[in-house]
């Protein structure tokens, strides 16, 4: 029964990273773009709930430190960390306001914006996307299903075309450890 369960659980692990195949040029494509916006003195914000609250930590903390080599620290804020911002936003403005009132603060023209939504549903990302793009900033969805209705409103939609959460957040790692591995490259050359 165990074993039947994990092989499963595996079958479809492999289906849902093997479908991120067709991604390679959107994922090049949304490389391109965050190295012309740290080029340009840019940053990164990030923003997703849940599992991608986690994501966009782990994605942020990434590109501040290190991946896999030693380059200059890139500018990344996870949206998700300030419980205090968080919870008054919340509070005060509505959950769905959490990430586009902290983008109206901190973004600016040039910057990037990356939401993270595993249904592509996600009303506070997509709130701050808009918000995002109104403000001069390019914009990215790492998304899952059929993108939803965040991916006709970014720039770049990653869309991981699979209906199981958890092999979409697992796909949306690989997606992010390629997309720091090419500006890793990038930013890492120009040093040496």
């Amino acid at each position: 029964m165990m074993n039947a369960t994990i092989t499963d659980y595996l079958d479809r692990h492999k289906a849902a990273i093997e479908a991120i195949e067709h991604l390679v040029p959107t994922i090049a494509r949304a490389a391109e773009m965050l190295q012309r916006v740290l080029d340009e003195n840019g940053k990164v914000l990030i923003c997703g709930n849940g599992g991608s609250a986690a994501d966009s930590q782990h994605f942020a903390a990434e590109l501040v430190g290190r991946f896999r080599r030693e380059r200059r620290a890139l500018p990344a804020v996870a949206l998700t960390t300030d419980t205090s911002a968080l919870t008054a936003i919340g509070n005060d403005y509505g959950f769905e306001q959490i990430f586009s009132r902290q983008a109206e603060a901190l973004a600016n023209k040039g910057d990037v914006l990356i939401g993270i939504s595993t249904s592509g549903h996600s009303a506070n990302v997509l709130n701050a996307v808009r918000v995002a793009r109104e403000r001069g900033c390019r914009t990215i969805g790492l998304l899952g299903r059929d993108g939803g209705s965040i991916a006709p409103e970014v720039d770049v939609p990653l869309v991981v075309p699979s209906e199981q959460t958890s092999h979409i957040q697992e796909a949306h790692i690989v997606v992010i450890h390629l997309l720091c591995e090419l500006l890793e490259s990038t930013f890492a050359s120009k040093q040496e």
